[in-house]
């Protein structure tokens, strides 16, 4: 069985490819601004990566983090790497909201405010042209900052 991380097709949704991750939106937006850091070669145990790499998914985290408080402005995050259905290393960067967001005249709402971000909405959909709209947002603001990166 194929990778899902290993054979992307898909690079509409990256918003910065470091050394060793790529730092990409996730395509569901039940929670805005929800980010994948992803580890370029495959691994299946977050303990199986090197120093270096560790370092720099930490830093990639705190930049991400950073310029998502500055741009959307959530109430607290979520972060998981569980590898339940794709095992391959990544990790969710999941802003949490206690008030609905609005971002290109869409309304966002965390109906699972308080209570452990899973199950959320799969179905839940946004046009396109709004997840260009959120990487542009994201990856100007990365790229402002980079100084968390060496």
């Amino acid at each position: 069985m194929s990778c899902k991380f290993c054979h992307r097709d898909n690079k509409n949704l990256v918003i910065e490819e470091y050394s060793y991750w790529t730092l990409e939106l996730c395509y569901n937006q039940t929670y805005l601004g929800r980010c994948l850091v992803i580890l370029k070669r495959h691994a299946e145990d977050l303990f199986d990566i090197t120093k270096d790499e560790a370092k720099e998914l930490f830093d990639i985290s705190k930049s991400a983090r950073d310029t998502l408080v500055k741009i959307f402005k959530p109430d607290l995050f979520n972060y998981g790497s569980l590898g339940n259905f794709i095992k391959h290393v990544h990790l969710h960067i999941i802003p949490r909201y206690s008030e609905p967001r609005l971002f290109d005249e869409i309304k966002f709402v965390d109906a699972k405010w308080g209570d452990f971000y899973y199950p959320y909405d799969k179905n839940f959909k946004i046009p396109d042209a709004t997840l260009v709209n959120i990487v542009s947002k994201i990856k100007e603001d990365i790229n402002k900052s980079k100084k968390y990166i060496a």
